[in-house]
């Protein structure tokens, strides 16, 4: 078929199919913005309840919170754990003197006895009184002791040694030692190291 149409006439026709398919692309692009408004003012909205849902929730449990008594309850809770560090404190330093007793009978050399044991006031510190029959066992009381195998103290010293008639000891234990010891921390007489035995 041959079109014997005008070409101004032509072009028009061309121009128009143009703007029938340009006016379909306009039309498809309004709602396609359309709808996207649409869904975003949707999502708009459910985070917008959303929120207020999270504030009234939030309101509630906060409201809920201070009829427990929370602060109280967490003053509760401080006292608690003071007490028990407190406790903690106290066990560290405590001794266990049935075993301690065995550990320094054990090492008393040959010819000596322990005639006494006080706790000073210095932190794990305390003071040994003992007796022997000489002064070369006295001085091996101290050497026994601040022996590291034997994991009793960590440092022995002796504040004196006093041999004779000065000494008021009679009968088989004639000298008199004083000694000032530090425990050691590892030694397994303490109250806090009795779970750390392997």
């Amino acid at each position: 078929m041959i079109n014997l149409l005008p070409p101004e006439v032509k072009r028009n026709y061309r121009y128009a199919r143009l703007n029938v398919v340009l006016r379909k692309w306009v039309v498809a692009l309004l709602l396609v913005l359309i709808g996207l408004g649409v869904i975003g003012t949707y999502g708009l909205l459910i985070i917008h309840r959303s929120k207020t849902s999270y504030n009234d929730q939030i309101s509630t449990i906060q409201t809920q919170l201070k009829k427990d008594k929370l602060d109280q309850t967490n003053q509760q809770v401080q006292d608690i754990s003071s007490s028990l560090k407190l406790a903690v404190k106290v066990l560290s330093n405590e001794v266990l003197f049935s075993k301690l007793l065995q550990q320094v009978g054990a090492v008393m050399p040959n010819g000596s006895i322990l005639t006494g044991l006080t706790i000073t006031q210095l932190k794990g510190g305390i003071e040994l009184t003992a007796q022997s029959t000489n002064y070369t066992t006295a001085t091996q009381i101290q050497v026994n002791l601040a022996d590291p195998q034997n994991q009793i103290f960590s440092k022995v010293d002796i504040e004196s040694i006093q041999c004779g008639a000065g000494s008021s000891n009679t009968g088989n234990y004639p000298c008199r030692v004083q000694l000032r010891a530090l425990f050691n921390a590892k030694n397994p007489f303490l109250f806090v190291n009795q779970g750390n035995k392997s």
